[in-house]
This record gives C-alpha cells, sequence and structure tokens, in this order.
C-alpha cells in the first residue's frame, strides 16, 4: 500500500502557502488553492490529498460550490468546519466576481442578458434559476442563484426570489435559467412560472422585466416572444 506524502514531508519550497508567498496566488493550481482553504490533512492524507479527492469527485470547482456541507464531509479529512470554509470561499469568489463596481454591466436588451449569461451556464449539468437584480438604469447590482435543478412552481417560490430583490433594493429583476439539453424553447412550465413571478412582482412593485433561457450558445427571450408582459 502506497504511503502519503504529507504537507510537511514536501520540500518547504514546494508547500502551497510558501509558493503563493514566493510567487504569487496566480501561480498556484486549483488543487493547491483548495488545500490552502482546507488548511490542515488526517494522520494519513495531506490538505493536497483531500483537494485532489474533492476535485476528482465533483469535477469542477462550480460542482464542489454546488455541493452542502453533508455531501463535503462525506470526503475523508473533512469535517463541518472545512465544509464551510471551502463553501465560503468558493461563495466569497462567486461574489467578488459579480461585484463590478461603476463598470457593472446595464442590461438594454435580450442579448445583453445571454452575452452575460450563456458562458456561465451553457455547461451547468443541471437547471439553474438565476436572477438578474438591477436599478433604476438597468445595471446589474447582483446575479443571483435562487434554485438548483428542475424547474418547477414550488421549486422557484416568489418569497425566495423577492426576498433577494428587497435585500439588494433592486428596481426590476430579469429572470434566466439554462436548459441543459441545449434546446432554449420555452416549455409551458416556464411561462406558467414566468407569469406567476410576474404578478407576484407587481403586487411588490418590482418589474420582472423579462425571462430569458438560454442553451447551447442560443437564448431565447419570453419577452420577445410576447411571453413576458412588462409592465
Amino acid at each position: 500500500m502506497a504511503t502519503t506524502m504529507g504537507i510537511k514531508r514536501i520540500p518547504h519550497e514546494e508547500r502551497p502557502r510558501e509558493r503563493l508567498l514566493a510567487n504569487g496566488v496566480q501561480s498556484l493550481t486549483c488543487r493547491e488553492l483548495l488545500a490552502i482553504v482546507l488548511n490542515t490533512g488526517t494522520k494519513h492524507s495531506s490538505s493536497l490529498d483531500i483537494a485532489d479527492e474533492m476535485i476528482a469527485k465533483w469535477r469542477t470547482l462550480r460542482g464542489i460550490a454546488d455541493a452542502s456541507v453533508e455531501e463535503l464531509r462525506q470526503v475523508s479529512g473533512v469535517g463541518t468546519a472545512k465544509a464551510a470554509r471551502v463553501l465560503a470561499a468558493l461563495e466569497f469568489g462567486r461574489r467578488l466576481s459579480n461585484e463590478s463596481g461603476d463598470d457593472r454591466p446595464q442590461i438594454r436588451s435580450a442579448s445583453d442578458v445571454a452575452d452575460l449569461m450563456i458562458p456561465k451556464l451553457r455547461d451547468a449539468p443541471r437547471e439553474e434559476f438565476v436572477a438578474l437584480l438591477l436599478d433604476t438604469k438597468h445595471r446589474v447590482i447582483e446575479c443571483k442563484t435562487i434554485s438548483i435543478g428542475h424547474l418547477n412552481a414550488s421549486l422557484v417560490h416568489p418569497r425566495e426570489l423577492f426576498r433577494e430583490c428587497v435585500r439588494r433594493s433592486a428596481a426590476a429583476v430579469i429572470l434566466v435559467h439554462n436548459h441543459p439539453s441545449g434546446d432554449p424553447n420555452p416549455s409551458q412550465e416556464d411561462i406558467h412560472l414566468t407569469k406567476r413571478l410576474e404578478e407576484a412582482g407587481d403586487l411588490l412593485g418590482i418589474n420582472v422585466l423579462d425571462h430569458v433561457i438560454v442553451g447551447d450558445n442560443r437564448y431565447i427571450s419570453l419577452r420577445e416572444r410576447g411571453l413576458c408582459e412588462v409592465s
């Protein structure tokens, strides 16, 4: 049985933290960054070994970020504290990528939504329902994932969506979700859900401007199809 090399047995200059300090954070691989977040290993596994196992299990950082604490704890050497640190670090990165200060994108059309969201959603293995929270000038305040999984009225509840809108003082919202099949044509359920959320938005004074469905480098706007009523 092969023995595992702990971090302390790796030459000092090759350890992730030391490489970061010597060469900059950009020089580190994903496994090394994850090892630093994990901080420690176990008696038999280094933090790099645990990082390798997590990457092998979920394949992408998105996959790890979408996992629950309980799912992460199934990896040997990952307890509640390590799982919480990993999810916090990945969420921090996700929020940073959505933060663009004065250069926040302004949404003028469905094509602007597609340009922003297709790169984020086209390779997602499951349906993701995302809200683009907008200010009065239709600049993006936040790109917020509301739910992941098969879209239906019970999974995407108005209170989950509009809680985020109220929290960020959004003046309007654009709904976005992906079809992993690659075909962006809306289902009857998509249309029903849009109308339900529009009605809830009207009561709260928050305009649902559009619902854009993205597929494999394609998109469909329910507003352009006449299926989304803009007040």
